[in-house]
């Protein structure tokens, strides 16, 4: 074979690789789809919310996203709003949301900022219960509003915006911790806030709390086994 013609076989195979620009355009609407997951953002300190954010959004599925500003709700979420009890739990939890905030010293306005978000509509919804809040910023109130104290906060709010990563973190267990003390919490709150309660003699509170454990045992039992739990 000729010099000429090697030359030419040669130029042949090295002739680069020549996209398109459609095919370019294609794999960049493929290189950005990816499968789904986006980066997270990162928290300053190093503690538990950051390994509750290190959680494989795979495991997690419906979890929404924030991404910078922006905070996005999905279908499932938007559907889950008709459900009464749905609405019930989001009113609720909007209110321990706003305690929260209100016990750190903070006006929504300033919570928003402390959030980076670009106003405070999305908190203002979520207070009134008419709107949730993804896991992210779930970790980032938190670590706001309850950076003492952070994991009672996060299963409470978890449980309410983001029950596929609440049944996740049930799974290992930890969500029985804070589930139990709020329980308890709430206990305690039936008699602090009647101040009778208080100015009562031993002898009264003594037959107050008789009927009381009559009456809550007579309605656990009655729960239990509406729910086919065996009390012990």
């Amino acid at each position: 074979m000729s010099d000429e013609k090697k030359g030419t076989k040669a130029a042949e195979q090295e002739e680069p690789l020549v996209i398109t620009n459609e095919e370019l355009a294609d794999l960049d609407q493929t290189n950005k789809s990816g499968n789904g997951r986006t980066s997270e953002p990162t928290l300053n300190e190093p503690t538990l919310i950051d390994f509750l954010a290190s959680v494989p959004f795979e495991l997690v599925g419906g979890a929404t996203k924030l991404a910078a500003k922006t905070v996005e709700f999905t279908f499932n979420a938007g559907r889950s709003l008709l459900q009464p009890e749905r609405l019930e739990m989001m009113a609720e939890t909007g209110r321990y949301v706003r305690e929260m905030r209100e016990l750190a010293g903070l006006t929504i306005d300033e919570l928003a900022e402390a959030l980076n978000l670009e106003d405070n509509t999305v908190l203002e919804a979520v207070e009134k219960g008419t709107a949730t809040l993804s896991f992210e910023l779930i970790l980032r109130l938190a670590s706001v509003i309850a950076r003492h104290d952070p994991l009672p906060f996060i299963m409470r709010t978890a449980r309410t915006y983001s029950p596929s990563i609440w049944r996740i973190l049930d799974g290992w267990g930890i969500g029985r911790i804070p589930l139990t003390l709020e329980r308890e919490r709430e206990f305690v709150n039936i008699l602090r806030r009647h101040d009778a309660s208080r100015k009562i003699s031993d002898e009264g509170f003594q037959h107050v709390l008789t009927i009381t454990k009559g009456a809550f045992d007579m309605a656990l039992h009655y729960v239990a086994e509406q729910e086919g739990i065996e009390d012990k």
